[in-house]
């Protein structure tokens, strides 16, 4: 039985679920294949707990930590309301393929309304396609307002 639930950054089971599960994360090629830094490992739940607009949702295997969705509020300015940026999703390879991304974004979803955003963004690298499939399934869709201008693309620049 898998248990979804709502993460509290200051309880010291869930923040430890979210150190690791996101080291796992970044150790995968998907996430760059290199490990967190330490500072980054011991700081992230306070962190987190300290900015409202971030949220995360955990998925639990009888305690197991094995689902992770990070996000974190921003606002829409054409719509004048919030909005919510899923910033990372990880399953575990063991738990892969059981849709637990799907129940994980519903909880996310919830969230969202509560908080009254308008909608959910994220991005995804173009050759990770079971994470694309998983995404579009749950009606994720490339963004674009005028299709003579193309999509959007996401872009960076590292300070």
């Amino acid at each position: 039985m898998i248990d979804i639930a709502k993460a509290d950054y200051r309880d010291p089971v869930h923040a430890q679920a979210v150190v690791t599960l996101l080291d796992a994360y970044a150790r995968d090629p998907a996430g760059g294949g290199t490990p967190l830094a330490a500072d980054v490992l011991a700081g992230l739940p306070e962190a987190l707990a300290a900015r409202p607009q971030a949220f995360s949702v955990l998925a639990f295997d009888q305690g197991r930590p094995v689902g992770l969705v990070n996000c974190i509020e921003g606002f829409s300015t054409f719509a004048c309301r919030p909005l919510v940026n899923v910033h990372d999703v990880v399953v575990l390879p063991s738990h892969r393929g059981q849709r637990l991304a799907q129940r994980m974004l519903a909880q996310v979803e919830a969230e969202a309304r509560v908080r009254g955003a308008c909608k959910l963004t994220l991005e995804v690298l173009s050759g990770n396609r079971s994470a694309l499939r998983a995404y579009e399934r749950e009606g994720f869709a490339g963004y674009q307002l005028d299709p003579a201008f193309g999509s959007a693309l996401f872009l960076q620049k590292k300070l």
